[in-house]
């Protein structure tokens, strides 16, 4: 298991809804790479595999699939995960679920993951000892697989109420508890003072490092847009309000994307661009600098002049002829960039009603 040194920062591809394809998850190791991200999990919720069907294995086309995966990102130098969301497992905790876990992770480990994320996210909590199984199972884990960096994530992992409404009040102590049981040298997924923060401050930061008694890896939700209402928007605007200074604070920051993997790439850029000039980032500047050099200068212009219909307006609230108007200049500019715009125009990004929060 990797000490505590800082993780950096990577993405998760942890969101609910349409995934990414094959081809973009490819693609991301070179823009990782040349980014300064150091890590990418394959978490999509959308797979059954990983989720409601844990216990069991991929067809043999996906495996195929996540074996060219990880070597590809091996090849690039970047540390390759997987992030299994072992959906309610403690209402059933019994033997032969355990023996269920067992053969998953022996199987997970022929893909030779770096990262092992194990999360307990978006599922019930109302059950009687959850932080004591949680740790037990995450023990469990940590002791079969041959991955070197392990990160749980809690069923309760924002200081959200929205979590307890949703999944059932959080016990008392839960994190204070999770934090003694769990092994220091694990890090934990902790989202900020809400599901989606706009910021993390320093005293919210330490409050929850002293209740974990480690410092919280960030899941940052922006620019995810998974949820009924923010798959309406498009959130192409620059990262704000996360000093650069989060880096001493954090054990790492993970950036859960939106649904459009080659869109997400233009808001990923500017959170390089704002760790890399520190007080000097400019979050508009930035933008335009990540549209230019992902996209070309007419389609980053463009997306700049239609930012606030795109990010703030939304779908929902476009007239049919504004809709026209924007698949009118996006349609003949074949890029991957113009062609997901046009996707999300077009509907082919309707949301998944197992996204509860947001």
């Amino acid at each position: 298991m990797t000490m505590h040194q800082s993780w950096g920062y990577g993405v998760i591809e942890g969101f609910f809804g349409k995934p990414w394809t094959w081809q973009a998850r490819l693609d991301y190791a070179n823009f990782l790479k040349k980014n300064g991200y150091q890590f990418y999990i394959y978490a999509p919720k959308a797979d059954p595999y990983l989720r409601i069907r844990w216990q069991d294995c991929w067809p043999e086309t996906t495996y195929v699939e996540l074996k060219r995966l990880g070597e590809r990102y091996r090849q690039a130098g970047i540390a390759w995960g997987i992030g299994i969301n072992l959906y309610e497992i403690f209402f059933n905790y019994d033997q032969q679920t355990i023996q269920q876990l067992t053969a998953k992770i022996r199987y997970l480990n022929q893909l030779q993951p770096d990262i092992l994320a194990i999360l307990f996210d978006d599922m019930r909590g109302d059950c009687d000892r959850i932080a004591q199984i949680q740790a037990e199972i995450t023990h469990r884990i940590t002791e079969l697989s041959t991955a070197k960096t392990f990160i749980m994530c809690p069923t309760y992992y924002s200081s959200s109420r929205i979590l307890d409404q949703l999944f059932g009040e959080r016990p008392d102590d839960y994190l204070e508890t999770l934090g003694k049981l769990i092994d220091p040298q694990l890090h934990v997924f902790w989202t900020g003072p809400e599901i989606c923060s706009n910021s993390y401050p320093l005293e919210h930061l330490r409050e929850v490092s002293q209740k974990l008694g480690r410092k919280p890896f960030i899941w940052d939700n922006y620019p995810v847009n998974d949820s009924a209402n923010m798959c309406n928007y498009l959130h192409l605007g620059a990262f704000e309000n996360r000093p650069f200074q989060m880096a001493d604070w954090i054990s790492g920051h993970a950036v859960n994307p939106m649904n459009q993997a080659y869109l997400s790439q233009i808001p990923l850029r500017t959170l390089h661009l704002s760790y890399q000039q520190q007080q000097d980032y400019d979050p508009q500047q930035a933008m335009q600098e990540a549209a230019t050099s992902l996209c070309g200068p007419t389609l980053a212009n463009r997306l700049m002049d239609h930012l606030s219909l795109l990010q703030e307006q939304g779908l929902e609230q476009m007239e049919p002829t504004q809709k026209a108007a924007l698949l009118a200049q996006y349609q003949p500019m074949n890029t991957e960039f113009s062609q997901e715009i046009v996707g999300w125009l077009q509907g082919d990004y309707p949301f998944s009603t197992d996204c509860l929060t947001m």
